[in-house]
Parts: structure tokens; sequence; C-alpha cells
């Protein structure tokens, strides 16, 4: 894909209307379903996306999110379902400009010039909208500032990964795509970006993000859809999906030479050089393990308290994929 292809796909002004723009979802998605000959790879997948919200979708390499995304953004076709993207059909190809005006895109490969410049770069794909963000102001909030002369081709990878960002955000999106956003990104890169993804949610754009981070799902999504097998098996807050609010807790501790697990006051199981106590009241069990350790005059090390994490969640949820989905990454 050229970068002037790419381009057009990019956003426009967030002060542009729609038929769909004062309804409560930018996103509605509804029994969707896309087959790649004989194989079904998107099963009536069926979500939505509110105005001014962060949606992650997450699920396994070739689980159908990229699929389902390629469908929102109007890049590919669905077999039946209904798909409509800020008040449009992105698959009615009537709607397909003044769509992309109002989208913006961060894609895992956009393909860019390497012999322009930062600046640019951001500043030819500037030229596609008819209200663009500043090039400068774009190219600091994602943390370029002092690169805008270097070839694309000289950048690093985390480098380019933020140029890409820039190029989802130039046209002052109202909805925009990150697939897998940060992904080259050291920690300090990663933390910069999720701060940028909130200040965007904070100023109303709608944000449908895709990773392969938990913590980064975690961290920045108001809700997350996990898709396996090419279904939606879960919806829900991040501290809430999958029953994790309502899950027992955790308690690990080093066992104290000289003990053993069924000599503790509670039901424990060991594993790893620790021990691990399942609990639904951990205030009432930790008294008793204290207590027991403090008569005794010992120490429970590396002791720590704990639910379910959303990877707990999100590994027992999809398991290890499906033959569909590994036709699906041939396929795409």
């Amino acid at each position: 894909m050229t970068m002037a292809a790419a381009a057009g796909r990019h956003s426009v002004s967030a002060t542009h209307t729609s038929a769909g723009s004062h309804t409560s979802s930018a996103v509605v998605v509804a029994g969707l379903r896309k087959s790649y000959g004989t194989v079904a790879a998107v099963r009536g997948v069926s979500f939505t996306v509110r105005h001014g919200e962060i949606l992650a979708l997450v699920g396994p390499n070739g689980a159908g999110k990229t699929t389902t995304l390629e469908i929102l953004e109007g890049f590919r076709s669905r077999d039946a379902g209904r798909v409509v993207v800020l008040g449009a059909d992105p698959g009615d190809p009537a709607c397909g400009r003044a769509l992309r005006e109002r989208i913006g895109l961060v894609l895992q490969d956009a393909a860019v010039e390497p012999y322009l410049t930062v600046r640019e770069t951001i500043a030819r794909n500037a030229g596609y909208y008819p209200a663009p963000r500043d090039v400068g102001e774009v190219i600091c909030l994602v943390g370029l500032a002092g690169n805008e002369r270097r070839k694309v081709r000289n950048l690093s990878g985390g480098q380019k990964r933020r140029l890409d960002l820039a190029l989802g955000l130039i046209g002052n999106p109202s909805l925009l795509f990150l697939d897998e956003p940060t992904t080259g990104f050291d920690p300090n890169a990663r933390r910069a970006a999720w701060q940028l993804v909130r200040d965007l949610r904070g100023a109303g754009t709608t944000i449908v993000l895709t990773t392969h981070y938990m913590d980064e799902a975690q961290a920045l999504a108001d809700r997350v859809a996990v898709i396996s097998g090419g279904q939606i098996v879960a919806e829900g807050s991040p501290g809430a999906i999958g029953g994790r609010e309502a899950a027992q807790a955790r308690i690990r501790f080093a066992l104290p030479e000289g003990f053993t697990a069924a000599g503790l006051p509670v039901s424990a199981v060991p594993g790893d050089g620790l021990v691990t106590v399942e609990t639904a009241e951990p205030t009432e069990t930790l008294h008793q393990l204290t207590g027991w350790a403090l008569a005794r005059g010992i120490v429970l090390e590396r002791l720590t308290v704990d639910r379910p994490s959303l990877e707990d969640v999100y590994l027992r949820l999809t398991g290890h994929g499906t033959p569909a989905a590994r036709v699906e990454r041939r396929a795409r």
C-alpha cells in the first residue's frame, strides 16, 4: 500500500458531523460474518463502541480481530451483518471519502517513503485533509521533536512507530484505530504513548485499540472485548471481564524452612518455590496466616495478595487458538 493510499485512510477534523454523530455509539457491529473459502474466520461478532471511549479488542494472532478491524475501516468487505462507523456503512462506496476524512489509522505496517524526512512525511499527509493538526504540534506530541530532518530510513524501529502514530493523528480524527501501537517501544516510550492516548480520549476522540499487551489494555481501555476463534468470548471493563471482580483472591508466599504446606492453618498448594492460598475472604485468611507466623517467630517471605490478572483471564478465555485462525492468517 502506498503512502498516498494510506493517507487517504487517515482522519480529518473532529468537528465534522454525520447522521450518527448524536447517537451514543461511534461504532456498532452486529452479527458480523466473514469467511475465507469454506472457513468462517469471523462468526457473528457483535459489539459497540461509545463516543469518547477506548475499546481494546484483544485476541490471539489470527483470532479474527484484524479482519474485523479491516471491515470497520472499509478495507475489506463483509459477508453478513451490520456495521455502522460514525453513522456510515464503511462497506458503502458512497460513504467512503466522507468516512475516511473522519477516522485515523495507526497500522502495523504502514508504508512510508524512506527518503523523505519526518517533517516531509507528516506534512505531505496533512495535505490530504481540509483541517489537519499543526505538523510541528504532532511531531512534539509523538516524541519526535529533534528528528524533523531525519530521513525515515534512518529512524529506529520505535521512532518509525512514533511516525506511524503521527500519521494517524495529523487529520485530527473523531475515531482512531490503533493496531498494536506500542510495538517496539521501550518502557518510557510506552508510558508516554499511553498518556497521549488518554489525552486524546480526554479531548473526545473515540479509540479502538488492538494490543497483545494486557497491561496496556488494563491501563487504557474503558472496555475490553476478547475475540477467539472468530467470536467475542467476553466483554466488559478490565476489572470485571471474565468474572475478575468476583474471583477468589490469591495469597502467595515462600514456605518457611522446616514447614510444609500441610502444617499451615489454611489450605495451600505448593509450587514454583511458593505456596498459593485461594480465598474469598483475604482479610480473614491473612489474619490467620500472619497470626500463625507471628506465634512461631517466623516471616512469610515474598508475601503477595492479588486476584487473577487480565492476562490470566485472557489466557483462560482464548486457549491456544483454532484451525480457523491459522487459515485467516494465510488468507490475509
